[in-house]
């Protein structure tokens, strides 16, 4: 395979050159490559059946880019599935493809038993790709190795062998772009790819990045390329401009998955970030055609790569040849030439323009044409706005659903702003602000594609659910929540052991309170049964979580018994005597709008600070009991909570909830903003 023939031959040429870095201290060099790929190969060779898929749901590092070799060269199928998806979807996926899990380590270690796949995948799959995601029921596309290298040699062929360097795999993992366009290419072109896990680089959250910490790691490693999807270039962009930072090594930034607002490509460039725009589909394994160095075109997604050819049918949709997909899971292979559904043209240049999806056209009431891509680039090129979904079939002007950007947007001055650059035919005229759209609400793909028809069932068919409504207006409460300098540093993993155990004293305060709470609101609430049952599974499940606490204190270092002798901070003591206040003397429903507030926020906490603050500080899991095992169960809660809030009908619980839910967010990121971040003092 010619990959492993190059990576071996760079191997011989230059033995000490790094070809893997996760930034932690023990990068791989070309000359030791290959010995490390073959260990991993003889282990799963011997524990992977050759024609039963493995599952690898893991974040960015050394042993994971190892692992993904292997399997390759192993001609194991690889089901690549991103963390943000669901229970509900990764075990569709699996038991689709009848996947089994991973060994735990090159030294051995049986894998779960797969399930027979329904239906058996084509021959010759190597990978299989969920990228969908809009239901509970994905589709999974299956690519061969060959197809795969195939794009990874033509990306190098346009780029040119000679930007290899140093190239950080930001992208989620598990998403197709990075390891066909990023990883592939890196190892061919004798590049390094650098892949630490993704709390180092500011990314702990995916949807909400740290972007003034990855604007420092990439000027600090020295990295000269980066593949991104549009929102994290205009983070990037908008970090630059706000500090000054330049990045002179960066000479390649390739930016696709979504529609890049032109005026974003000219602040980029603006800024000397050499970004060339391309374009491609999950059927193409990714890559269909890259912008070429010195495109000035913002409008253009450049030439097709060498293996591909474009053309434009008669009602303007884009159509391929070339290389395909092997077809999806129990379906099959598509027909050439590939319909993509896209509309776009080709200039005289050869060049492709992409002007959005056939499907997704909007014909006003006026009988005029909008493609929402279009006008949504508009709105989102606006600082206050962070999402917009643009629709209006059948209207008389476009509407919009809109996220704003920060807790101060002024929304309504960003359409404005955006409307002055629009012709009057396609100017938002009714707007709604909304919470956000991400994979982990099933609205967003990975690579930062709307998935319409979700967000749809969401808002606009119908009146929304409360628990919609209820996300949609705190979306304010939670953005300021989410900036609170503590909080921050705590995702990122940027605190120091003291303030861990500062952060655990407080919590520890507070969730002492929790059951009590519940036992108070059910005393209030007696007479209504189906709330009553909800309060006593919660109270079952809550039971003993601050002796969670106390024993994640003990196992850091800190001192259990002194937290429990202690006094609360004055920030904690307001937010719980300010529950029981509402809920004893007044609405007792207001006792959910809390609810929402804490899991919700534990949720994030537990997915992405607890395995960055274990890293940085060195902690044993027996530290993390209750930030890992209360999220577990509070992605479980919020299901249930979310089916609990959509069943009430009666505007005044709907109120105190709505109430509740803003005052907490409040009051809960001051128990974080108390916490002092360079002196934390807790019971000695």
């Amino acid at each position: 395979m010619i990959l492993f023939d190059t990576m071996a031959a760079h191997g011989a040429a230059h033995p000490d050159r790094v070809a893997l870095d996760a930034l932690d201290g023990f990068p791989i060099t070309y000359g030791t490559l290959g010995a490390r790929v073959a260990d991993w190969i003889t282990s799963l060779s011997r524990d992977c059946p050759a024609a039963c898929p493995v599952v690898l749901q893991r974040d960015h590092g050394v042993e994971t880019a190892l692992i993904e070799l292997a399997l390759l060269r192993a001609g194991i199928p690889v089901l690549s599935l991103p963390a943000f998806f669901t229970a509900r979807q990764s075990q569709h996926a699996i038991e689709l493809c009848g996947a089994g899990a991973l060994p735990s380590g090159n030294s051995g270690g049986k894998p779960r038993s797969a399930e027979p796949a329904p239906t058996p995948l084509p021959v010759g799959t190597a990978r299989i790709t969920f990228t969908s995601g809009s239901t509970d029921t994905p589709k999974g596309i299956c690519l061969s190795a060959e197809h795969m290298l195939t794009v990874a040699r033509s990306v190098v062929h346009a780029v040119g062998a000679g930007q290899a360097g140093r190239h950080l795999a930001l992208l989620p993992p598990g998403i197709l772009l990075e390891t066909v366009a990023g990883f592939f290419p890196t190892l061919l072109a004798g590049g390094t790819y650098v892949c630490p896990p993704q709390a180092v680089i500011g990314m702990s959250d995916p949807f909400r990045p740290d972007f003034a910490r990855l604007v420092h790691v990439i000027a600090e490693q020295r990295i000269t390329s980066l593949i991104l999807v549009p929102e994290y270039l205009a983070g990037i962009v908008r970090m630059m401009e706000a500090t000054g930072t330049r990045l002179p090594l960066l000479t390649l930034v390739a930016v696709g998955g979504a529609r890049v607002p032109i005026a974003l490509i000219a602040r980029a460039r603006l800024l000397g970030l050499p970004v060339r725009q391309g374009y491609g589909l999950t059927e193409c394994a990714s890559v269909v055609s890259l912008q070429e160095e010195g495109d000035d075109d913002a409008s253009s997604a450049g030439r097709c790569l060498p293996h591909m050819r474009a053309s434009i049918a008669t009602d303007g949709e884009i159509v391929l040849e070339g290389q395909g997909c092997l077809g999806p899971v129990g379906g099959e292979r598509p027909e050439a030439p590939f319909h993509t559904g896209d509309l776009g043209r080709i200039d005289d240049n050869g060049r492709l323009h992409i002007h959005g999806r056939k499907s997704n056209l909007i014909v006003t009431s006026f009988g005029r044409n909008v493609s929402p891509e279009w006008v949504e680039a508009c709105l989102v090129e606006q600082p206050d706005i962070f999402q917009a979904l643009v629709y209006g079939d059948g209207l008389p002007a476009p509407a919009a659903l809109i996220v704003p950007s920060h807790a101060g947007a002024d929304i309504e001055a960003a359409v404005a702003a955006a409307n002055a650059r629009l012709p009057a035919y396609a100017r938002i005229g009714e707007w709604r602000e909304v919470a956000h759209f991400t994979p982990m609400n099933g609205q967003l793909t990975g690579n930062g594609r709307l998935r319409r028809s979700v967000i749809a069932a969401a808002y606009l068919d119908g009146e929304p659910g409360f628990f919609t409504e209820l996300e949609a207006r705190t979306v304010r409460e939670r953005l300021r929540f989410m900036s609170t300098p503590q909080l921050q540093a705590g995702l990122a993993g940027a605190i120091t052991r003291d303030v861990y155990l500062a952060y655990l004293a407080q919590a520890w305060h507070h969730v002492r309170h929790t059951v009590p709470l519940m036992r108070a609101a059910r005393a209030q609430l007696a007479g209504r049964p189906e709330i009553v049952a909800a309060l006593d599974d919660y109270i079952a499940e809550e039971t003993g979580h601050e002796e969670w606490i106390l024993a994640d204190i003990a196992a850091a270092g800190g001192d259990a018994e002194a937290v429990r002798a202690s006094e609360p901070a004055p920030t904690t003591l307001a937010m719980v005597d300010h529950a029981y206040d509402r809920i004893v003397n007044g609405n007792a429903m207001a006792f959910f709008g809390m609810v929402y507030v804490l899991e919700s926020t534990s949720v994030a906490l537990a997915t992405h600070g607890a395995s960055a603050i274990a890293k940085k500080l060195e902690l044993p899991p027996e530290a993390f009991t209750y930030l890992n095992s209360h999220g577990s169960l509070d992605r479980d809660h919020m299901r249930f909570f979310a089916d609990l809030m959509n069943g009430l009908s009666d505007r005044a619980d709907r109120a105190a909830i709505l109430t509740m839910a803003r005052e907490m967010f409040g009051l809960f990121g001051g128990v974080f903003a108390s916490i002092d971040l360079e002196r934390a003092h807790v019971p000695a």
